[in-house]
C-alpha cells in the first residue's frame, strides 16, 4: 500500500444501509461530510487493489471505507465498509472482501440504485427546505425583536431556491392595547406570497413555520384571508423573543404543538387536506390542519354556537 497521505473529500450521506462507523470523526457540513485532515483518518486512492471501479479509501483507526465518485452528479457514496482484519489475511478484511468482489466483477453490485438515487433526491430537498425555515425562524426572530414593544416591520421572504428571487411579503405588527379592563399586546401577521406562489403549499409552509414561530400553536391564530391575529398578555412578545432566541442559537425548528380542541368544518375535501396536510376552515373562523382524531378533544365553544344557529 502507498503511504497514507491526507486529502479532503465531502461526502453526502448515503441513502443506503451503509453509513459511515461511528467515531469516524466526520463532521457535517452545509455539503455534507468532511473527512481527512485528522492525523488517524486518511482518504486515498485504493491503489493497490487495481479494482475496476476507482474507490476511494477511508480510514479511520481499524475501520476502512470505500468510497466511488459519481462523475455526472460529483456526488460521493460510500459504496463499502469494515475492519482492516489479520494483517489483510482475515477472510472478513475489508481489503479481502473488496479484491473478491473485483475479481468476480461484483463490485457493480455495490453501485446505487435508482431507488438510493431517489431517496437521495428526497434527503437533499428536504435539507434545503430545514435550511430555508431556520433561515425564515431567524427573520421572524429579528422582526419581533425590533418590535417586540410595539410598531410594524416588514418580511421579505426569499424562495427556497436562491435563483427563484422573492417568495412573499410578510408584515408584522405588534400593537400595545391599555384601556380601563383591558390590557394586552396584540399582534397581527399578514402573509402576502407573490401571484406565482399564491395558495401553493410552500407559501402554507412558510406561514405556519412564521406562526409557530412567533406563538405555537398555529391553531390559536385567528384568520381573515392572508392576515392573522393574536393576543398576548403585555410583556409576552418580549418573553417570546428570549424563547425563540435560545431555540435560534441550537440550530432548532419550533415545534408545532396540536390544537386542543375539535372544530365544525365541510366534510368536502376533508380526506385529501389530512393527506395533504393542508388546512382548513372551521365554522368558527379558525384554520387548521386536521391530523388529530377530533373525538379525543373537547369541541371549541364558539364552532359548537355556530353549529346550533345553523340547526336552527
Amino acid at each position: 500500500m502507498p503511504p497514507d497521505h491526507a486529502v479532503t473529500a465531502r461526502l453526502r450521506r448515503h441513502p443506503g444501509p451503509r453509513h459511515l462507523p461511528a467515531g469516524a470523526g466526520a463532521a457535517a457540513t452545509a455539503d455534507g461530510l468532511t473527512l481527512g485532515a485528522l492525523p488517524d483518518e486518511v482518504v486515498q486512492d485504493v491503489d493497490d487493489l487495481l479494482t475496476k471501479l476507482r474507490f476511494l479509501e477511508i480510514k479511520t483507526a481499524q475501520w476502512r471505507g470505500g468510497v466511488w465518485e459519481d462523475r455526472v452528479t460529483g456526488v460521493h457514496w460510500l459504496l463499502v465498509a469494515g475492519l482492516a482484519k489479520g494483517e489483510h489475511q482475515d477472510h472478513d478484511d475489508f481489503y479481502m472482501r473488496v479484491r473478491r468482489e473485483n475479481d468476480v466483477g461484483g463490485l457493480h453490485r455495490w453501485l446505487p440504485t435508482s431507488e438510493d438515487q431517489r431517496l437521495l433526491r428526497q434527503e437533499t430537498a428536504a435539507r434545503f427546505l430545514t435550511a430555508w425555515e431556520l433561515a425564515v425562524q431567524r427573520q421572524m426572530l429579528d422582526a419581533l425583536r425590533e418590535i417586540q414593544s410595539g410598531g410594524s416591520t416588514r418580511i421579505d421572504i426569499p424562495h427556497p431556491r436562491s435563483d427563484e428571487g422573492r417568495l412573499a411579503r410578510l408584515t408584522l405588527i405588534v400593537t400595545p392595547v391599555r384601556e380601563p379592563g383591558y390590557e394586552a399586546d396584540e399582534i397581527e401577521l399578514e402573509v402576502v406570497p407573490l401571484a406565482a406562489y399564491a395558495g401553493s403549499s410552500l407559501s402554507w409552509q412558510l406561514t405556519v413555520r412564521a406562526l409557530i414561530s412567533l406563538s405555537p400553536p398555529e391553531q390559536g391564530w385567528d384568520r381573515c384571508k392572508n392576515s392573522y391575529t393574536n393576543i398576548a398578555e403585555p410583556g409576552a412578545w418580549t418573553i417570546c423573543v428570549a424563547e425563540l432566541e435560545k431555540i435560534v442559537t441550537a440550530h432548532e425548528l419550533a415545534e408545532s404543538e396540536p390544537g386542543r380542541h375539535s372544530h365544525y368544518t365541510h366534510r368536502e375535501h376533508l380526506a385529501g387536506n389530512t393527506i395533504e396536510g393542508h388546512a382548513v376552515r372551521a365554522l368558527c373562523g379558525a384554520f387548521f390542519v386536521p391530523t388529530q382524531n377530533h373525538e379525543r378533544l373537547p369541541l371549541w365553544p364558539p364552532c359548537q354556537e355556530r353549529f346550533v344557529e345553523l340547526a336552527d
